[in-house]
């Protein structure tokens, strides 16, 4: 597993606790030691030690000896450099390497298709449609200028709508034209 997710995992995971939550509100107001936080909770002292242990591997909560008692802190520049790095614009797409993002175009296809390759009937759903629409532009080539009676003879191998077919390539920008509509290309 990639660290930038396993850092995301036990970020959240320590979390993911109503109990840690509260340890978290309540250090972020003060500094705390097991025992006041276990009589502020309602919690044992050792369910407190575990939660705050949870936190420290984290290095959310920090712990400075005083006395007999170790008084525990909030890392607020802890929280605000994970937030800043693990959850950034051009971390989270990270996560999720290696998912195969064209299978709901195959299961779309698979549900929508004749064994030919041509479109039994057209999708309602927006998404679905969409899912077609790309299926369908791949039969057009890039940098290619096409007439509009080429572009009907591609789309009329999928599905007999050609103009219907033709404006929903369209209008999702998959396919573009001249307003004379003398001349098509792939986007």
């Amino acid at each position: 597993m990639d660290e930038q997710l396993e850092a995301l995992l036990a970020f959240f995971k320590a979390l993911a606790d109503a109990n840690r939550l509260k340890i978290v509100g309540l250090l972020s107001q003060q500094p705390y030691s097991v025992e006041e936080l276990a009589a502020l909770l309602g919690l044992s002292a050792s369910t407190v030690s575990h939660h705050l242990a949870k936190l420290s591997e984290i290095g959310l909560v920090s712990a400075k000896a005083e006395g007999y008692y170790s008084v525990y802190r909030f890392e607020a520049e802890t929280l605000e450099k994970m937030a800043r790095s693990l959850l950034a614009k051009e971390t989270l797409p990270t996560v999720v390497k290696g998912i195969d993002k064209d299978a709901y175009d195959r299961k779309v296809l698979k549900d929508y298709l004749r064994e030919d390759g041509r479109i039994k009937k057209l999708p309602s759903q927006y998404k679905k449609l969409q899912a077609i629409l790309r299926y369908v532009i791949d039969a057009f080539e890039k940098d290619r200028i096409y007439t509009e009676k080429e572009v009907n003879e591609i789309i009329v191998r999928y599905h007999e709508d050609t103009s219907g077919l033709r404006r929903d390539l369209i209008s999702e920008h998959l396919l573009d034209r001249h307003a004379d509509g003398s001349a098509y290309w792939r986007v």
